[in-house]
């Protein structure tokens, strides 16, 4: 099938480049389902869209267009950016709170995406169960994105691998090391590490290593792509001539349960000064937010010269921007 070719704009706004045909109309739950080429594909778009921003040259490519946004979690950073970006494009965002929908009690998740895919032209959702979005997806004849869930979270990592590119210019040759808990950002940086044949390392504490089949799944795709990913458990590893350290929250949404356990766990895995200095100079210290200050991550990194963490949030509003312009069909 042909690519749907954008109507005729005014000589002012920009026009996007013609996106991948194999993205239009596709739904975003994991990276997991996306090629190398494709991610690719993705930064380069979310590039564009950053410089187009900047310039302050419109790009309402998604006119009259409208996204449904479902939240079952509470959201700060995913909520403003989607529905920011969906006005910066042109078209509408819808807040679907989780108090008046009551997905799955009051009206059940297949029904939900069944109605929404009359009205909507993309649906978003920010969920606690991976199965949500999956169902979600097997039922709306409309893009679905994974906002979050307690596998995955692609929409932070693009925007993460963006700002990596913009401020060291490539992804390649870089060694990537992720310290903290083995949960759904892990997930996602490890399949994009597969696909686009990059170096991670993964420190963990025993017992809160990431997905073993995710693992698998991740080093299959990088015989083909060059990736090397290492899983242990030595934190001081992980950073030693690191170009990246990122980090999360020992303690997510959902796992509140765990607590106690988790701060015995954890605490010699701190991103904090003693670790930073055992990377490379100009290493970046990433970090999905909301940061836990003292835990995870100390102020005297988080706020200090090698910080990426406000970029990587501002970059949230460009990567989605470009999974929205390239999966919603026919804009």
């Amino acid at each position: 099938m042909a690519t749907v070719e954008p109507a005729a704009r005014p000589a002012a706004q920009a026009a996007p480049a013609a996106p991948p045909e194999s993205l239009a109309g596709r739904d975003l739950i994991s990276l997991a389902d996306f090629s190398g080429p494709e991610l690719r594909a993705i930064l380069q778009r979310a590039h564009q869209l950053k410089d187009l921003q900047r310039r302050r040259e419109p790009h309402r490519w998604l006119e009259g267009r409208t996204l449904a946004m479902i939240f079952e979690k509470p959201s700060l950073r995913t909520r403003c950016t989607f529905e920011t970006g969906m006005t910066q494009l042109g078209g509408h965002a819808i807040d679907l709170a989780a108090e008046h929908m009551q997905m799955g009690t009051r009206e059940s998740v297949p029904d939900v995406a069944r109605n929404l895919e009359r009205w909507v032209d993309a649906i978003m959702a920010r969920v606690y169960l991976h199965s949500t979005v999956t169902t979600l997806a097997e039922y709306a004849d409309v893009p679905v994105i994974n906002g979050l869930s307690d596998f995955s979270h692609p929409c932070q990592i693009l925007a993460d691998l963006q700002t990596i590119e913009e401020r060291r210019g490539t992804l390649q040759g870089l060694k990537l090391s992720y310290v903290g808990d083995g949960f759904n950002i892990t997930n996602s940086l490890i399949f994009a590490a597969g696909a686009l044949g990059l170096e991670l390392h993964v420190a963990t504490p025993p017992d809160y290593e990431p997905n073993e089949d995710v693992v698998a799944r991740a080093r299959r795709v990088g015989r083909t792509t060059g990736a090397k990913i290492e899983v242990y458990h030595d934190p001081r590893a992980a950073a030693d001539a690191a170009d990246v350290i990122y980090t999360d929250s020992w303690i997510s949404m959902g796992q509140e349960a765990e607590k106690a356990e988790r701060l015995r766990a954890f605490p010699p895995y701190q991103v904090n000064s003693a670790l930073v200095a055992l990377a490379r100079r100009e290493v970046m210290v990433m970090h999905c937010l909301p940061a836990h200050r003292g835990e995870e991550i100390t102020d005297e990194v988080m706020d200090g010269p090698h910080s990426a963490v406000f970029d990587q949030a501002e970059n949230r509003l460009h990567a989605q921007k470009a999974v929205l312009t390239l999966v919603v069909r026919g804009h």
